[in-house]
């Protein structure tokens, strides 16, 4: 897959070799199918961005003073894949190391049941 887009959240928006276009709600790691092309993607995303690009929440992060740039994104000190999230609690973070964060705690809570109760353990990943 290769990318085409991501919102000021780091969710990104990948096409597949057959050109369709994916987004990966980095949040709680779902890859979801949204066009069968990139010229159907950028007329969705030109008519529908509030929806497709969370304007609307990037806006509001914006009146806060958090507006990423290039190499960033909009973090949250509890991940949004838990209940205990607090959306207050934003920031601006490396959009790569939220990304592979986000990416290497999806990959291990996946086998997990929707409200499992799960401990953090923040440290070197074991051998």
């Amino acid at each position: 897959m290769s990318l085409v887009a991501r919102d000021a959240f780091g969710n990104l928006f990948l096409r597949d070799e057959a050109g369709q276009i994916h987004r990966l709600d980095v949040a709680i790691g779902k890859l979801s199918r949204l066009t069968d092309s990139e010229a159907q993607f950028r007329e969705l995303a030109s008519a529908k961005g509030v929806q497709c690009f969370a304007e609307r929440d990037e806006g509001a992060a914006a009146a806060k003073g958090l507006t990423p740039d290039d190499t960033q994104c909009i973090g949250f000190g509890v991940p949004l894949v838990f209940r205990e999230n607090t959306p207050d609690a934003a920031y601006i973070a490396d959009l790569y190391d939220h990304v592979s964060f986000l990416g290497d705690l999806n990959r291990q809570i996946a086998d997990l049941p929707d409200g499992a109760q799960v401990r953090l353990v923040i440290g070197p990943k074991p051998n």
